[in-house]
């Protein structure tokens, strides 16, 4: 059964239709409404599932997707903006990176125990984010008692002044007349004077005005060797042991005297260990990836070749393809955090297939994967909508980088359709990366504004069809210079 927290991801998948997935999509992405209509159906389903009588609801597979299309056109973006969508676990992987068991490299189990990490890292933020307010308050309350530390009681006196008052030597309670008569005990003004100065504090540190104070604060650190095993590239595995270690290994405490400032990301993230369940992250973490989980798997055209080769690389990668067979039909992989079943991992897998084919794939895998989509490749018309529709366009970004510095960025209509009409062109010409291509171009369009921006004033940038050309012109003319700039 799904967790709490799963069943509230799957309640927000029901007011997504498949129409309104194809629309929030639209709005990151240009074209492409075949692959956008496929993975919304994809989406939908998983929330239908939920939903199917219990005696089915195991047997209704993903339909797992196909995205066949030249770099640059969208395939990674659309699965990226699909998780994000779904609140989903996700990872994005290479193919070309695994190969075979009993080779040197990657198993295909690993992808899954990245998804889990993934996982883990995402329900740990929703978590702490829950927490987040109280977590604060502690914070600030322990920076006051780092600053203020609270007064020891007062010890008692071997006599009592004759004028001073009266007290009792045994229990240490010293009484002090004030003017009016009234009788207090000398450790609750000790006691009153500190919470006024703790007051005062609080105020200040609340203004940001304590942020250069130096206290000592107690934290963990992390032991050499446990740096050394866990570093990138270390053996497949290595990673459970490293965490054994960890465990075993005696916790070492030890005092650093740091900035207000960073005691409080300090505190903070001892305050989250202690309010947030890991036991219960980890339960959460599993279940969203054996129901939600999507892996992106990218390059797969890089591991289909003619099965009739016998020796060189292709038998490792029709190896790595019986390796992914049984993570894509549904099995069992054992992670630090438990076991994992891969029965309802959505896989969307992506490649360009331009000297192989999807039936190049080995028949079992091929039919694991039946629904395939075919993206087009992007136009000039394409590269004047990117540049201008969606809401993290190309254009508002460069516009929000000059407006860092004062400055005011303007791209008319005739400017976007030249700097398009040259990406289009060197596409042409030279290797097709689709939308990757409009990132060359201004580049090298705003590499001196940008350069020189701190030294110029706020006066406007206005970015015509004329500044293009005249930036732009001789690198597109000159074959041997284009090859190295665009």
């Amino acid at each position: 059964m799904p967790t709490n927290h799963t069943e509230q991801v799957l309640a927000r998948l029901a007011d997504l239709t498949p129409r309104q997935i194809v629309a929030e999509l639209d709005r990151y992405i240009v074209g492409q409404a075949d692959a956008k209509k496929a993975v919304a159906i994809a989406l939908r389903n998983r929330w239908r599932r939920q939903r199917a009588p219990e005696g089915i609801r195991e047997e209704i597979a993903p339909n797992n997707i196909i995205l066949i299309g030249p770099t640059g056109v969208g395939k990674t973006e659309i699965a990226r903006r699909l998780s994000k969508l779904a609140g989903a676990p996700f990872i994005k992987v290479e193919a070309s990176k695994f190969t075979e068991v009993g080779y040197v490299g990657r198993d295909v189990e690993s992808m899954v125990r990245d998804l889990v990490e993934s996982a883990i890292d995402m329900v740990r933020t929703e978590r702490e984010s829950e927490v987040e307010d109280l977590a604060h308050e502690r914070v600030e309350q322990r920076l006051l008692d780092l600053l203020l530390p609270v007064p020891e009681p007062a010890r008692p006196r071997p006599e009592a002044g004759a004028g001073a008052g009266e007290g009792d030597a045994e229990s240490g309670n010293v009484f002090v007349v004030s003017s009016r008569g009234d009788v207090t005990r000398e450790q609750e003004l000790a006691q009153e004077r500190h919470q006024r100065t703790r007051e005062k504090l609080h105020q200040l540190l609340k203004d940001g005005q304590l942020e250069s104070r130096e206290v000592e604060v107690e934290v963990t650190p992390r032991g050499p060797m446990i740096d050394v095993l866990s570093t990138q590239g270390a053996p497949e595995g290595m990673e459970n042991f490293t965490d054994m270690l960890k465990e075993m290994l005696p916790k070492r405490h030890k005092k650093r005297t740091v900035k207000v400032s960073e005691a409080r990301r300090i505190l903070l993230e001892q305050e989250f260990e202690k309010l947030v369940d890991i036991e219960e992250v980890t339960t959460d973490a599993l279940d969203r990836v054996e129901k939600l989980g999507i892996i992106f798997l990218d390059e797969i055209d890089k591991i289909a070749g003619e099965r009739s080769q016998m020796g060189g690389p292709d038998v490792s990668r029709e190896g790595v393809q019986r390796d992914l067979l049984p993570i894509v039909e549904g099995s069992n992989v054992q992670t630090k955090y438990g076991m994992v079943k891969t029965d309802h991992v959505l896989f969307i897998a992506a490649g360009a297939f331009h000297v192989s084919k999807p039936s190049d794939l080995i028949p079992e895998l091929q039919g694991r994967f039946p629904i395939r989509v075919e993206l087009k490749p992007l136009t000039e018309a394409d590269f004047v909508r990117i540049m201008t529709e969606p809401e993290n366009a190309l254009t508002k970004q460069y516009a929000a980088l000059v407006e860092a510095e004062g400055a005011k960025l303007t791209f008319t209509d005739d400017g976007i359709r030249e700097i398009a009409r040259i990406a289009a062109l060197v596409n042409e010409r030279m290797e097709n990366i689709g939308a990757r291509r409009l990132h060359t171009v201004m580049t090298t369009q705003l590499e001196e504004v940008l350069y020189e921006l701190p030294d110029r004033g706020t006066a406007e940038i206005v970015v015509d069809a004329a500044a293009v050309r005249d930036k732009l012109k001789a690198i597109v003319e000159d074959e041997d210079l284009r090859r190295y700039i665009l």
